[in-house]
């Protein structure tokens, strides 16, 4: 394995082992969520900073907040990574009030309001939200039975785009059609299909290099997950680099974690796990390009949609466990 990959492995290790010592009761799917967060940025998570973070939130957001559901712990960690959370907080918040204007409350929007916030000016808060969901209501006239809350997080990303709404809705569909026929869920589809949108690119292409990859990991004995795990598949087949170079990227980093205390019989499922080696070799591919101007994926956005992808999908694996429990306990 590379140095600077082994590096970041091992950062994420600490940096996970750290976050659950602050969240000893959260679901197990969050904590790589916002050990990754930490990792991205190469810096060790402090507990008495993620304290802070903690009450800060408690402090600045009402007791049924959408601050405080299941995405909790990734936005404290958000937080916690920003030089000034008290500053970062109360954008974000204002974000939150401009989109609030537009949809209705969800798990998903407070997700979608840090992103924002660390990417918009605040005189434009409002213009940004109302084009989050024009693209959001042109999504649900293509999808009625798919759209729902986690799309306003990739509505928010593809807000930033320079692309026209329609056009961006148009690449989106494009992106579904060739894909959809690969994958039983069309949710998950639908998520991908947003991811590659934010790409440069033909649709054909960007699809053929999404599949190329997947069926190259399974052809290694990795099948990457087609369901809330699928939208990151998206990023890694966009990144500047080789792609059999990327398949033994990810199949060492899998390797890793699967030694690593979480991640064994017990622990994350091998599907959740190949989708965090992902999150770390995109880390480290595009950590490594600095400005990031050679990515295929706008270099701002890249890490984003790498973040808030797996984000999306640890809030909908742990809502789904929640809710099995919750009917198992029932029986």
């Amino acid at each position: 394995m590379r140095a600077t990959l082994s590096a970041l492995c091992s950062s994420f290790i600490t940096n996970r082992d750290i976050v659950k010592s602050v969240f000893p009761w959260e679901s197990a799917y969050l904590y790589p969520v916002g050990a990754a967060i930490f990792t991205e940025k190469r810096c060790t998570a402090d507990p008495d900073r993620l304290e802070f973070c903690k009450k800060l939130l408690k402090s600045q957001t009402g007791l049924f907040s959408n601050f405080k559901s299941t995405a909790k712990l990734a936005l404290i960690a958000m937080l916690a990574v920003d030089g000034s959370p008290e500053r970062k907080l109360n954008q974000a918040l204002q974000v939150y009030d401009a989109l609030k204007e537009h949809f209705w409350g969800s798990q998903y929007l407070p997700v979608a309001s840090m992103i924002l916030s660390d990417v918009v000016e605040p005189e434009r808060y409002g213009e940004v939200a109302a084009r989050t969901r024009h693209i959001y209501e042109l999504m649900k006239n293509e999808h009625p039975f798919l759209t729902s809350g986690e799309d306003s997080v990739f509505a928010a990303m593809l807000a930033l785009s320079e692309l026209t709404d329609e056009q961006i809705v148009e690449e989106t569909e494009h992106c579904y059609r060739l894909l959809k026929p690969e994958f039983f869920s069309g949710n998950a589809v639908q998520s991908l299909s947003h991811v590659l949108a934010l790409s440069e690119g033909k649709a054909e292409d960007k699809c053929k290099a999404t599949m190329e990859l997947f069926h190259s990991l399974k052809a290694k004995g990795c099948k990457y997950g087609t369901d809330y795990e699928l939208a990151t598949l998206g990023v890694l087949a966009m990144l500047p680099a080789d792609r059999s170079a990327v398949v033994t990227d990810i199949i060492e980093v899998d390797n890793f974690l699967s030694e690593q205390k979480g991640y064994g019989f017990f622990g994350v499922g091998k599907k959740q796990r190949l989708m965090h080696a992902g999150m770390l070799v995109t880390s480290d591919y595009l950590g490594e390009s600095g400005t990031m101007q050679t990515a295929a994926i706008g270099g701002t956005i890249s890490l984003i949609a790498a973040q808030q992808a797996a984000m999306c999908a640890a809030i909908a694996a742990s809502s789904a466990a929640a809710a099995s429990s919750a009917s198992s306990g029932g029986n």
